[in-house]
């Protein structure tokens, strides 16, 4: 048995002679407990025989920007600088500021026949005794030329405005709704804001003024006097683009149109005439229109006939048809087939330009 100064459960902790007294030598500060750090294992890792008493945990870094961060830094400087650069050296978007849109100047010239006009029950006939026998039939007619970015457009920008232009010619001078029908609206809508003003008021108050007149827009042929005998119309002309600066597209176009007119209303059997037209119009694009795909208006030169140089073709272009002749004339030989303007304010056609039939 043990005596009285050895207990059973061996010394109290804390008295003389403890386990404690092996350690109170060493001192456990604020940093060692810190960085002392605890791991428990799984039961696998316990019943092991050579699983180490203590797993090291890497050291965790502390102080600075984690790798994670700096890269992030690292990709919105780079961004921050791209964008920067294309900005200042990308060269299709720098923003201009809208110029002020001219008014439409237009003019005119009606085209007298020499002697009666010709004309046979087949417009077929017609067509291929004519200059136009080998144009081609409707937008056809209006091909796009090969393109090529300008300094300060791009090559879609370029095609964009041909491509607009063409739907202009189209609309304005092959939707048979327009020539005949009295309609304007596909074409207004390709007009630019600011010269719709110009265009409402030209056929709300058609005025032979160079400014106001419908047939300076588009092609329409008087309902009472005319319609369509074959809705194959003959077409043959050019498209042209190039940098006026930089900020505006300029799009020349230059076609000839050949329309089969009967009296309204006389039925297949009547007898049909050609009729044709020469347009020369200019369109302006700056990127807005671009954008919006419209475009402006900035000359529109027509040639028309067989007309009489008495009629008024302001608001309507009224034909001369099969067998019919012209009150008074201009100057002889114009021809709409012809390159080159005429500059009289009547002319008289080409025999050249008339169908021998």
């Amino acid at each position: 048995m043990g005596g009285p100064s050895d207990p059973h459960e061996g010394t109290p902790e804390g008295g003389p002679g403890g386990g404690e007294d092996e350690y109170r030598s060493v001192v456990f500060d604020e940093s060692f407990v810190r960085a002392a750090r605890l791991q428990e294992f799984s039961a696998q890792e316990r019943i092991a025989d050579h699983a180490p008493a203590v797993r090291r945990r890497p050291p965790v870094r502390r102080g600075g920007l984690s790798r994670q961060a700096l890269i992030l830094v690292m990709l919105i400087a780079v961004a921050f600088g791209t964008a920067i650069y294309m900005g200042v050296r990308h060269p299709y978007q720098t923003p201009q500021a809208r110029q002020p849109v001219e008014p439409l100047r237009m003019t005119v010239i009606p085209l007298a026949p020499q002697g009666k006009v010709p004309g046979a029950t087949d417009p077929e006939e017609l067509f291929a005794h004519s200059p136009a026998a080998q144009f081609r039939v409707g937008a056809e007619g209006i091909p796009l030329p090969a393109t090529r970015r300008t300094e300060h457009f791009s090559d879609s920008q370029v095609v964009s405005a041909l491509n607009t232009a063409k739907d202009y010619l189209v609309r304005s001078s092959l939707y048979p709704e327009v020539l005949t029908g009295g309609q304007v609206r596909p074409v207004r809508v390709l007009v630019a804001p600011d010269q719709l003003d110009q265009f409402d008021q030209s056929f709300r108050q058609p005025t032979a003024d160079g400014r106001h007149a419908p047939t300076g827009w588009l092609v329409r042929f008087d309902p009472n006097r005319a319609e369509l005998a074959d809705a194959k119309i003959r077409v043959q002309g050019s498209l042209h683009a190039a940098e006026a600066d930089a900020s505006t597209l300029e799009v020349t176009s230059d076609h000839t149109f050949v329309y089969a007119l009967r009296p309204t209303g006389a039925g297949e059997k009547a007898e049909a005439s050609l009729f044709t037209v020469r347009r020369e119009l200019h369109f302006r694009f700056d990127r807005d229109d671009l954008r919006l795909q419209q475009a402006q208006l900035a000359v529109s030169y027509v040639q028309a006939g067989p007309v009489s140089c008495a009629g008024d073709s302001t608001n309507h272009l009224r034909p001369l048809l099969a067998g019919q002749t012209a009150k008074g004339g201009g100057p002889a030989g114009t021809d709409p087939y012809a390159t080159g303007s005429a500059t009289a304010l009547c002319g008289t056609m080409a025999q050249s330009a008339q169908p021998k039939v």
